[in-house]
């Protein structure tokens, strides 16, 4: 996708240097408050090869948006003029860009909350640099897979009643009510119908290496897939939990 890159009213453009216009870089809005912080993060993320735009306030992004749709959003939570988890709402709805949550908030619940709402991952301050740019990398590398189907490649997954469509993340209960999946839920849900009554560790189903043991985000998404298809997400059927190991789906899997 190509982005034709301007300066907006109330955010700083930058372009990696030497990119190659035949194969534009990732678009990239950095929403944050503190110029120190949103300095650091357009740095890094020029050197690494993106292109960004930065946005002081809530408001500035979500005017920029009505001209030009991101790859990816990153969010800190506390903005001067709205909360970031109702930015992130509102930014999730007007397309489909990834999220990453940037916070100084130390407690788990925002995180958490972040996630529930449809956030991609999250990373704390004060960060290191090349997480970041990992961090942002694997959310673009997950959405390109999800959104990408080749020629050929399995769409649809049935499974006790329910199917799912893995290339427009919808998923038809037994009644026929959809239900409109995030990019990151589907990514797990495919993980699993992929290769059922298999134990799957939190990185395979995370499409990522060396998880920090208080990274929760699997957890979180395993929870809200558990809500949309146990009878009783407290003691699951399909999706079981195999203690000191990761996640098992037990339930037989037609494709189509």
């Amino acid at each position: 996708m190509n982005h034709p890159h301007g300066t907006p009213a109330g955010g700083t453009t930058h372009r990696a240097a030497g990119a190659d216009d035949s194969s534009p870089p990732a678009l990239v809005y950095v929403i944050e408050d503190d110029p120190a912080v949103a300095k650091l993060v357009l740095s890094t993320l020029q050197e690494f090869g993106f292109a960004c735009e930065a946005f002081g306030s809530g408001a500035a992004v979500l005017r920029r948006l009505q001209v030009e749709k991101p790859d990816l959003c990153i969010i800190d939570l506390g903005l001067p003029d709205m909360d970031g988890l109702d930015l992130m709402r509102r930014i999730t709805a007007a397309g489909n860009a990834g999220v990453l949550i940037l916070t100084g908030r130390g407690h788990p619940a925002d995180r958490v909350m972040g996630l529930e709402l449809g956030g991609d991952d999250y990373v704390t301050k004060p960060f290191e640099s090349r997480e970041l740019v990992a961090r942002v990398r694997s959310i673009l590398r997950r959405r390109s897979l999800a959104a990408g189907q080749a020629p050929g490649q399995r769409r649809y997954a049935s499974f006790n009643g329910w199917r799912i469509d893995c290339a427009a993340n919808v998923l038809r209960a037994p009644d026929g009510a959809e239900h409109l999946l995030g990019t990151a839920e589907t990514q797990v849900l495919r993980c699993f119908v992929e290769r059922p009554h298999q134990i799957l560790t939190r990185e395979q189903l995370m499409g990522a290496r060396d998880l920090l043991p208080t990274d929760r985000s699997i957890d979180v998404r395993i929870s809200r897939l558990r809500k949309k298809i146990e009878a009783d997400p407290h003691a699951p059927a399909i999706i079981k939990t195999v203690y000191g190991a990761g996640y098992l789906f037990a339930a037989d899997v037609t494709w189509e």
